[in-house]
């Protein structure tokens, strides 16, 4: 790969980043209760049929609905003990919910509408052929394809595969991330610090960012701009064979910013460094062997931005997603006026909000400068500007992309 001699587009940076992804992670066996937001690595297939058989969706009475009068209540069907025998012309089986359906009944008469008299029931509502029966299968049969590969696992998911008899599933290992922080400027939160130095805030949002996206944190902590110190950085992320190493800051072209160059010295192969968008325009992508190298701008903002952008999309891609580089922007429309944007494509913070019709409304805030936490912390939504776009005012449609939350 070579330099880029200009910024790509956000669309081919991610192209780029994405491509460059060779193979998912390996993949691991891992029991339900360890699978809620890991990521399926292979199809999964039901085991078993569900419903085996045909069950009572409610309390009532199984029974063959073409016959007429009163029947003779011959027995009873509960959940996980059904009635052994046949209901035959005349006759109804008092059955519970999520109980089986006896041989030759068809139907179900709610306990509402029937009059017990003794061994005899009599329904007080006109039946209907089937009515709150579940059929066998009705929820998926054996062999059916029931998750696909790539799919973050919700509580709802793991039911289903625990319904499917599945009691391990192979999952994805997260992908490993290393993150180092680099600037002279920078101390932990809580440490001592110079009269010149600020705390370090923007290995936090990464932090969140890559467990959203799936994946595991090695904190290799903060760098001064040293490029030996930097490089013995590097040197661990390799030790450990992570799949990515992200740096955080030192990624553009001043004296001081000295990351590009000690992964240059490394051994990186840089695939390009410079993305046409505001916030986040110095963005480095490159490979050192098998290990993955995103390098995200310094500023706040830019790091939020370019991680929301590239980073969890990474993450899915290494996850076996095939959906990692879908595009998640949503409509909505704009609370306030927005001014014709520049020559970059432009992520502009806003606060996202319900009308009285229900429409989503985006209402970029005033400030925008790229180091302003509170303002990031008060936005939910970026609100997407193509570079050129003509002014826009409140009430018109906008794309936006949601923060993770």
């Amino acid at each position: 790969m070579t330099e880029n001699k200009k910024p790509l587009s956000v669309d081919e940076a991610l192209e780029a980043i994405l491509a460059a992804v060779k193979s998912p992670v390996a993949i691991e066996d891992a029991p339900l209760a360890k699978c809620f937001g890991r990521t399926l690595a292979q199809d999964l297939f039901a085991r078993r049929t569900q419903p085996p058989k045909p069950l009572s969706a409610m309390d009532g009475y199984a029974l063959r609905a073409n016959d007429a009068g009163a029947r003779k209540v011959i027995g009873e069907s509960s959940a996980g003990r059904g009635f052994d025998g046949l209901c035959g012309p005349g006759e109804a089986v008092r059955i519970f919910t999520g109980a089986p359906i006896p041989d030759g009944a068809d139907t179900v008469l709610v306990q509402e509408e029937a009059q017990r008299d003794g061994d005899f029931v009599t329904a007080t509502a006109p039946i209907q052929h089937g009515r709150n029966v579940r059929l066998a299968g009705i929820d998926f049969r054996e062999g059916e394809k029931i998750l696909e590969r790539g799919r973050r696992l919700s509580p709802a998911d793991i039911a289903l595969a625990a319904s499917a008899d599945h009691a391990t599933l192979p999952l994805a290992r997260a992908p490993r991330i290393a993150v180092l922080a680099t600037g002279d400027e920078l101390v932990a939160p809580g440490a001592p610090r110079g009269p010149d130095q600020i705390v370090a805030s923007n290995s936090y949002s990464v932090l969140g960012l890559i467990a959203a996206a799936g994946g595991e944190v090695i904190d290799l902590g903060i760098c001064s701009d040293r490029i030996d110190e930097i490089e013995a950085a590097i040197g661990r992320a390799r030790a450990e064979q992570v799949e990515v190493l992200l740096t955080i800051g030192g990624a553009s072209v001043g004296d001081h910013d000295l990351t590009r160059g000690a992964l240059a010295r490394e051994g990186m192969a840089l695939n390009f460094w410079r993305v046409n968008m505001k916030p986040g325009k110095p963005l480095i992508h490159g490979h050192i062997g098998p290990m993955t190298v995103l390098g995200l701008p310094g500023n706040p903002v830019s790091a939020v931005v370019c991680g929301e952008l590239f980073l969890k999309p990474l993450i899915r891609a290494l996850c076996g997603d095939p959906l990692a580089g879908a595009d998640r922007s949503q409509p909505a429309f704009a609370g306030a006026a927005l001014p014709k944007g520049g020559l970059r494509q432009e992520f502009v913070r806003a606060a996202l909000a319900l009308d009285e019709q229900g429409r989503m409304i985006a209402t970029a805030h005033a400030d925008q400068d790229s180091s302003l936490n509170r303002v990031l912390s008060q936005s939910q939504v970026l609100i997407i500007r193509p570079a050129g776009a003509p002014a826009c005012a409140a009430g018109a449609s906008v794309r936006i992309l949601r923060l993770t939350l």
